[in-house]
């Protein structure tokens, strides 16, 4: 997939996932072409997946935040003005703005930036002018999913596991 043809696809569809399953497309999948079983960096299609995800996180109409289920999730610019009208009804951290900064040894650093504060001044205005219906209209596909707080972390079995024998006392383990 191309850069224009990634960026496109998170325009058309509004709010996708960067690369989780969920209720919403995903980024990875679109670009693989197929459903992707473990890790997308182990697919075949990885570096193409990296990059479009790189490019479409570098766009200036695009939203980077954790607006779906806590996962990553890409909003298109055309939704900032409902996203913001209704914003109050959301966490403020799943719609915080993220990034990463790529140190010089290589090593990845993740910002946010806070709701209001990265909303830009045209979306303010054009949230303000809005009512409260025309955003649940222009939301309407997604309100439902917006509404559902995060899934929580899973924990394998042998981290579980190590927890348990953690909170033991001394006594218990022998």
């Amino acid at each position: 997939m191309s850069p224009k043809r990634a960026l496109a696809f998170v325009e058309r569809h509004g709010i996708v996932l960067q690369a989780a399953r969920g209720p919403v497309p995903s980024l990875a999948e679109a670009v693989a072409g197929e459903p992707i079983r473990g890790s997308w960096w182990g697919h075949p299609k990885g570096g193409e997946i990296f990059r479009a995800a790189e490019l479409i996180s570098d766009s200036p109409d695009v939203l980077v935040c954790k607006l779906v289920q806590g996962k990553i999730t890409y909003v298109h610019r055309r939704l900032w003005p409902a996203l913001v009208k209704l914003a109050a009804r959301l966490p403020s951290a799943q719609i915080a703005k993220l990034w990463e900064e790529h140190t010089v040894t290589g090593a990845h650093r993740s910002h946010s930036l806070a709701f209001p504060e990265w909303v830009p001044g045209d979306i303010a205005s054009q949230a303000q002018r809005l009512s409260i219906a025309e955003a649940e209209a222009v939301l309407s596909p997604w309100l439902e999913l917006l509404a559902a707080p995060a899934k929580p972390k899973r924990t394998g079995a042998r981290s579980a596991s190590a927890a348990r024998k953690a909170s033991r006392s001394p006594d218990e383990t022998n």
